[in-house]
């Protein structure tokens, strides 16, 4: 049995056990038993920090989240031009991803889009970071809904690469962030508020 902790740690550690359990496993594979036993904790015990195996699963997905998104503010505001914000903030998402496997395969697992909640739960992830992508982006008279649609466009782009890492492929996180920074900003600097349609 493990040793007794005070609870706030003893929270972290049930958190970060369930975290490797679902990314291994997946939502569907994992039970609150197969979760106190990795513990080393009796499964009351797990209930008394999480009411349920969603509600533990959901919580997770909001751990991973803010953990990620304090590290992509922190990185665009340690630098001072838009250039370096674009590519400070995808250095740290690619390092997220290479550092914290068992964390992206909890938020993108084929798994978790198969259920409406849990998907909400991801989609809300992403949205906030859109929101948080879309104050960085600075094109005069752009509307907030022009910025928001960009900035969704480029949390696309982080994913869509990011998955390289989950199939087997182990890019050079910075390398990578400086690739697509690139895309992104040459992107950025053709956008003009209210584009004419194309004839």
């Amino acid at each position: 049995m493990a040793a007794r902790l005070p609870a706030a740690a003893r929270r972290r550690q049930l958190l970060d056990i369930a975290l490797a359990e679902f990314a291994e496993q997946g939502f569907s594979g994992v039970s609150m038993d197969r979760v106190a036993e990795a513990a080393g904790v009796t499964k009351p015990v797990l209930y008394q920090h999480f009411r349920s195996k969603r509600a533990l699963y959901l919580e997770l997905v909001d751990d991973v989240a803010d953990r990620l998104e304090s590290a992509v503010v922190k990185a665009t505001a340690d630098v001072d031009s838009p250039r370096e914000q674009v590519e400070a903030g995808f250095r740290v998402y690619f390092r997220f991803v290479t550092e914290h496997r068992d964390a992206y395969r909890l938020l993108f697992s084929a798994d978790t889009r198969r259920d409406g909640e849990l998907t909400e739960a991801v989609l809300r992830v992403e949205e906030t970071f859109a929101h948080a992508i879309a104050g960085l982006i600075d094109v005069e008279g752009l509307s907030d809904d022009d910025r928001l649609l960009l900035a969704r466009g480029i949390v696309g782009i982080a994913e869509v690469t990011s998955r390289q890492s989950l199939a087997g492929s182990s890019p050079d996180p910075d390398a990578v962030a400086h690739r697509v920074a690139t895309l992104a900003w040459a992107g950025l600097r053709g956008v003009r508020a209210s584009p004419e349609p194309p004839a």
